[in-house]
């Protein structure tokens, strides 16, 4: 049974997950915002230092990870994508431009989707699955993300397991997330834009991600957790991060991995049956504009 199973016999999988957002979450605000030179340096420690701090974290625990890049971001900086998998980890799809699609047309959301495909393809990353930005997904999403070739998607959050979407595109993976498993919601902080209002202590972040994957193992869960690494890359945050996949290991039922891996092992899941989008219509008697 377990062969065949997503989970591959493990009480709970983790996939560290990093959103390499640099400056393009910032730059979706407002392109003024280009000026701010405080706020650019901000954004750009998260390539600059975050991430090969985190490689090395990474390297050093032998754990692998999934990085999700715009494709601004790689046209900006065109050798972070190799690297990354140079070091055995998987870059995905986070659009082009960091612009949610929730703000945008199907044709707008299409034309910056295949933007950010054609960033990768142009430097050679292989590329299986896709993040929204701001996973504001639409109803058009999933059908993209299939029509595309990509096996996964990660920006819903209708399980804390894998399942499975039948589109008008093909069949994809889901591989959900969650806002409590999400650094921004921790650590975001910036007078202008307001990205965020928080700076949570690493120590009760931690305490936080230790107990919903202790208490994933009950339930044999997919631990998708979501950083950031011009956030979590700040030594104190990243020591927390450290203890976390220390804690994981330490259990010895947890299993790490990359985000393709899991997407491939539940699509040759048997049990997990594939399900279309079931779109609820609001009737504007009851539900006004």
């Amino acid at each position: 049974m377990t062969e065949t199973s997503w989970h591959g016999g493990a009480a709970a999988v983790a996939t560290l997950t990093f959103d390499v957002d640099a400056e393009s979450p910032i730059l979706a605000h407002g392109r003024g915002y280009a000026d701010h030179l405080s706020t650019m340096s901000h954004q750009a420690y998260g390539p600059k230092v975050g991430v090969p701090r985190i490689l090395g974290l990474l390297d050093e625990l032998a754990v692998p990870a999934t990085f999700f890049v715009p494709g601004w971001v790689a046209e900006q900086r065109p050798g972070l994508a190799a690297t990354i998998v140079e070091r055995g980890h998987e870059v995905a799809h986070h659009s082009y431009s960091h612009r949610p699609p929730t703000t945008m047309t199907a044709a707008e959301q299409r034309a910056d989707f295949e933007r950010g495909m054609a960033v990768f393809a142009s430097q050679g990353i292989e590329i299986s699955g896709h993040r929204a930005a701001g996973w504001e997904s639409t109803w058009d999403t999933p059908a993209l993300v299939a029509g595309h070739g990509l096996s996964y998607d990660s920006s819903l959050m209708a399980d804390d397991r894998p399942y499975l979407i039948e589109t008008g595109a093909g069949r994809i993976a889901e591989l959900p997330v969650h806002w409590s498993l999400d650094d921004w919601e921790q650590y975001a902080f910036l007078p202008s834009p307001q990205i965020g209002s928080v700076i949570t202590s690493p120590v009760r972040v931690l305490e936080m991600w230790r107990a919903e994957l202790d208490a994933m193992r009950r339930y044999r869960c997919l631990f998708n957790l979501c950083l950031h690494p011009f956030l979590s890359g700040r030594p104190g945050r990243l020591e927390a991060v450290r203890a976390l996949i220390e804690f994981g290991l330490g259990l010895g039922d947890v299993r790490f991995a990359r985000c393709r891996d899991v997407a491939a092992a539940a699509l040759a899941d048997p049990a997990l049956p594939a399900e279309p989008l079931r779109r609820l219509e609001a009737d504007p008697a009851v539900y006004p504009d």
